[in-house]
């Protein structure tokens, strides 16, 4: 059992026979009443998202969810297809269960898919990733300003802001979680 005061940040509970997960949560003391807690969840099963209020002493069942290591194959027309390591067995994922930071992942990487009672409704791909820098305008000397940042396309296809010293065929690592540009590689 989980309470709603120790709600925190991707943990998953069951509500009325769904399996929520927290996407973000505050909790509010007002000056006057009671404290409560607010929070943003996502039903994993519909995707729908939902803001609700909840008194924090309230108590859910903790959902549990499987996380496993799968490499991603190759795309097939609308369905992402990854395997599983240990069985080699292939499974197809469709796009709407992909979030937008799938956008950097390329074949061959390893990501977690998440499912529950073994019906996947996400995947993670790894928090940092190295791809290679396909398509952006050079940088011009004189062009130092402080964080001055120019339009690059990846190999993944995917398009980031980089700063001006970077070049095409540069290997950059990116942190999927906010989508940016953190090093060379």
């Amino acid at each position: 059992m989980v309470t709603a005061g120790d709600f925190r940040n991707g943990m998953t509970f069951e509500e009325d026979g769904n399996v929520m997960q927290i996407i973000e949560f505050q909790h509010v003391k007002p000056g006057k009443g009671a404290a409560f807690v607010r929070a943003k969840v996502r039903n994993v099963i519909s995707g729908s998202v939902v803001e609700k209020t909840y008194n924090p002493s309230a108590k859910f069942p903790t959902a549990f969810v499987e996380r496993k290591d799968m490499e991603y194959s190759y795309t097939d027309g609308d369905l992402y297809y990854f395997m599983d390591p240990e069985t080699y067995e292939q499974v197809p994922i469709s796009p709407s269960e992909l979030d937008d930071n799938f956008k950097f992942v390329k074949e061959q990487m390893i990501c977690k898919v998440l499912s529950y009672k073994g019906k996947v409704f996400g995947v993670e791909p790894p928090n940092f990733v190295e791809l290679e820098v396909t398509k952006t305008d050079p940088g011009f000397k004189g062009d130092t300003a402080t964080n001055a940042t120019k339009p690059a396309v990846l190999e993944t296809g995917a398009e980031i802001k980089v700063p001006l010293f970077i070049e095409e065929g540069d290997r950059i690592r990116i942190d999927t979680r906010t989508g940016e540009y953190m090093e060379r590689a």
